[in-house]
């Protein structure tokens, strides 16, 4: 299915439109406002909650090997998940993960 340049053209407007009022709905008009306490308890995980949904697929069905699972990735993910749990470090955890998939991809070829 293809579209015109006119079609592609609202597509984007109207996906900037919807962006800006999902931001402006937290920032402008509760921004001034206290939030309860449940909500701002709620709001700490949400980094924990989306970065693992961005990095899973990377992990699991990585490009660089065609989608299929990779034994080095696999092992940096889990060090990366035990530096992290361990030393309660988020930079750590990700030089940890890093200098273990590139260590392993050189070692494994």
């Amino acid at each position: 299915m293809s579209y015109t340049e006119a079609e592609i053209w609202l597509i984007m407007v109207l996906m900037g439109i919807g962006t800006f009022l999902i931001r402006f709905s937290f920032l402008g008009l509760i921004g001034d406002h206290k939030m309860p306490d449940w909500v701002l308890r709620h709001l700490r995980y949400t980094a924990v909650a989306i970065l693992p949904g961005l990095v899973a697929p990377l992990v699991v069905w990585p490009d660089a090997t065609g989608g299929t699972p990779d034994p080095a990735r696999l092992a940096a993910a889990g060090v990366t998940l035990a530096v992290g749990y361990w030393s309660k470090g988020v930079v750590r955890a990700m030089l940890a993960g890093a200098a273990t998939l590139y260590g392993l991809q050189f070692l494994l070829g």
